[in-house]
């Protein structure tokens, strides 16, 4: 089946039991026993549920290569339940441009339980393997990475690791299931913030994390159970509902995004423009062969921080708010919301910065978001004339 007929046929969508056209919300915590001496499928919703189960294996059913799905409460409780599987003394390599929480788990969480980090070029393959030292276990990789788009190669880096018996690990939630294929290029675990694209309204907090390992899937089941950061099977209803239309979803804003980058890249108040779809990104022929598209987020550098402002009270459409891949444009400000954990010195050198804004393109007629970026833009040039 091809991907947007898998999004509807390819996991359990329809109830077996009465035929209805959704997955009915198991809002139970406990489940009854018949006998003392026969144990059901299910038993207590930290431990696994229909409505939960059902969403997980339709995570595994999309995401190409996937065989074993995991929901989570969160992106980050995602994240996590992947990366406490290491021990004292372990090392990691993690790209150098990263999601903040991401970082910040790392370098202050994980460091308590003596889990040591190298971060690095993401760009470069020479650099990860640089980095290897006698006690790694894994590479992490984010690519497009959050907020500047930078782009790692997959199958080559993922080769790296493979040589050194080494994992790899991706968060691939700025792609989806529907524009990148990480499993297909190497990889050992993908994971997603579902609160993002895959759900797309911006009403339920979720991570999802996707193997083909039998090893990998029964460690993130002990996490998931011993951790307790499952997903409730309310949230699990919702993205189910939210991730039937992914496809659609993503062809409009994908498009979208491309001409709002190419617009922004010919404007005199813009300095620079993050978007791996743009030809003059540093990434494109890398990120070209290995993605659909250059996705719905893009970044972009004004001319300093009183134009940032000005700016965002100008805009009438894009809502300013933290996250990312609701049907609505989101408009950030990685400074203070996607990277606000992360300490100066080490935002300034990711380039995150009060100059850069990051803009998750929604739904939205483009032409309507092209004039709003427009009018908002002579908005703040005309103060610099």
């Amino acid at each position: 089946m091809e991907f947007d007929t898998r999004l509807i046929h390819g996991y359990p969508v329809f109830d077996e039991h009465t035929g209805a056209s959704s997955i009915p919300k198991y809002q139970a915590s406990t489940f009854m026993q018949k006998d003392l001496d026969e144990v059901g499928e299910y038993r207590y919703t930290r431990f696994g549920n229909p409505t939960i189960t059902a969403l997980e294996k339709g995570i595994a059913a999309i995401e190409n290569g996937g065989k074993f799905g995991f929901a989570f409460a969160s992106g980050m409780a995602a994240i996590s339940a992947v990366l406490l599987n290491f021990k004292a003394g372990d090392h990691l390599v993690l790209c150098e441009n990263i999601y903040g929480g991401t970082f910040q788990l790392v370098t202050q969480v994980m460091r308590d339980f003596e889990i040591s980090a190298t971060f690095v070029d993401e760009t470069d393959p020479a650099a990860w393997e640089a980095a290897i030292q006698p006690n790694t276990r894994a590479f992490y990789l984010e690519t497009p990475s959050n907020p500047l788009l930078s782009i790692t190669d997959i199958k080559t880096v993922a080769a790296i690791a493979k040589r050194h018996g080494l994992a790899t690990i991706i968060d691939n939630t700025f792609m989806t299931p529907d524009l990148q294929s990480p499993l297909l290029l190497g990889a050992d675990v993908v994971i997603h913030s579902a609160t993002k694209f895959i759900n797309g309204h911006s009403d339920v907090v979720a991570g999802l994390v996707i193997t083909s390992d039998a090893a990998w899937a029964a460690k993130l089941r002990q996490k998931q159970a011993v951790l307790g950061g499952i997903l409730g099977p309310e949230d699990a209803w919702l993205v189910m509902r939210g991730m039937k239309t992914l496809g659609l979803r993503m062809k409009k804003i994908c498009t979208s995004a491309q001409k709002i980058a190419e617009f922004l890249q010919k404007s005199a108040e813009v300095k620079e423009v993050y978007y791996p779809g743009l030809p003059a990104h540093p990434g494109f022929a890398v990120h070209q062969k290995q993605a659909k598209s250059g996705g719905a987020v893009l970044s972009f550098r004004l001319q300093d921080g009183p134009a940032v402002k000005e700016f965002c009270r100008a805009l009438r459409l894009p809502i300013l708010a933290v996250s990312l891949g609701g049907v609505e444009s989101i408009l950030s400000f990685p400074m203070t919301m996607s990277h606000a954990c992360v300490p100066p010195k080490d935002r300034l050198r990711q380039g995150v910065t009060e100059d850069l804004l990051r803009l998750s393109v929604g739904i939205e007629d483009a032409d309507d978001l092209l004039s709003d970026l427009s009018q908002a833009l002579k908005k703040i040039g005309g103060n610099n004339e």
